[in-house]
């Protein structure tokens, strides 16, 4: 049966209850998730999450031991040839020619897809990208940067519906980061689903909708502001060395302590008294230490889930 959204529409991509061996090893373990027509999703989660295996899966690449995947309602596998038209396939090694400039490399994917009147689009592409100046360049002389940006013309000289980018910023720096979101921002503005893997949480919160994962399952699925309402009560910062979180998990009103650099996020139970916590605390070593409330990250939400889920496990 094809998956449905809320609304009743056939979701620009659906997997459901997927599962992918590597021999031993299970890569995806019944992982579910769909993405809505003309949404940025985000597969968020560190290495080895499964993120590339399920990109994979989606590109029709990999099959799945189990579980049905579906992108714009076919089966990717079955149906490569017809999606190949359709889906646009950024992968981590995307492989430009370096002795090709970047007309030339554009020029070669346009008729790897069958383009044929691609120089209208290509312009374009290049204009966006800000790469009209370069575009007699070759390839290897170009910045890591520059060399994402024309990477994504590629992926988008044959005017897919949907891009699967898997983490395009890695490794890339801050200011070409900012840009190539921008970039984004436009394409999902005309209308393409678009679909990114990333390790970077910060990077979540410009997504549509997220799913957070781990060992080849979905922790949580949803909006980012939606998500960091899974958090219960209050949250505060104390600025204290890493050493001190176990001390903060045993004060009054305590659910967790979780270390970010020089910095402690402790979640109080929503019935928890704040000035209690903070009187506590005056007795431990951390007395004088500054606190204030602050919202949960979805890098706290991703860990209350983690340990959530490890929970129920060894229950």
């Amino acid at each position: 049966m094809t998956a449905r959204t809320a609304n009743g529409d056939t979701p620009a991509i659906a997997l459901t209850r997927v599962v992918k061996r590597y021999g031993a090893t299970v890569a995806l373990a019944r992982l579910s998730l769909d993405v809505r027509r003309g949404e940025m999703f985000g597969l968020i989660g560190p290495d080895g999450a499964g993120k590339t295996t399920a990109i994979r899966e989606m590109c029709g690449l990999l099959h799945a031991d189990e579980g049905e995947v579906r992108v714009l309602g076919l089966d990717p596998v079955q149906s490569h040839r017809r999606l190949t038209e359709r889906v646009g396939y950024l992968s981590q090694r995307f492989s430009l020619y370096g002795d090709l400039s970047i007309d030339e490399n554009i020029a070669f994917f346009a008729e790897v897809h069958g383009v044929r009147e691609y120089t209208k689009r290509r312009d374009q592409l290049l204009e966006m990208t800000q790469l009209t100046a370069f575009r007699a360049r070759l390839a290897d002389r170009l910045s890591g940067g520059m060399k994402q940006k024309l990477a994504l013309a590629c992926t988008l000289v044959h005017t897919p519906d949907v891009i699967l980018l898997d983490e395009p910023t890695t490794g890339v720096d801050p200011v070409s980061r900012r840009e190539f979101w921008k970039l984004l921002s436009e394409f999902l503005a005309g209308g393409i689903t678009i679909l990114m893997s990333t390790p970077y949480l910060d990077e979540a919160e410009r997504c549509t909708r997220v799913a957070l994962v781990h060992e080849g399952r979905v922790l949580a699925a949803d909006e980012p502001g939606r998500l960091r309402r899974l958090i219960p009560g209050r949250m505060l910062e104390v600025i204290a060395p890493a050493d001190s979180a176990e001390v903060a998990r045993h004060l009054p009103g305590v659910v967790d302590a979780q270390v970010f650099g020089d910095r402690i996020h402790v979640t109080l139970d929503e019935a928890a008294d704040e000035s209690r916590f903070r009187a506590a605390l005056e007795t431990t070593r951390l007395a004088g230490a500054h606190v204030r409330q602050v919202q949960p990250s979805l890098e706290d939400v991703f860990i209350a889930q983690l340990s959530a889920s490890r929970e129920n496990v060894r229950a």
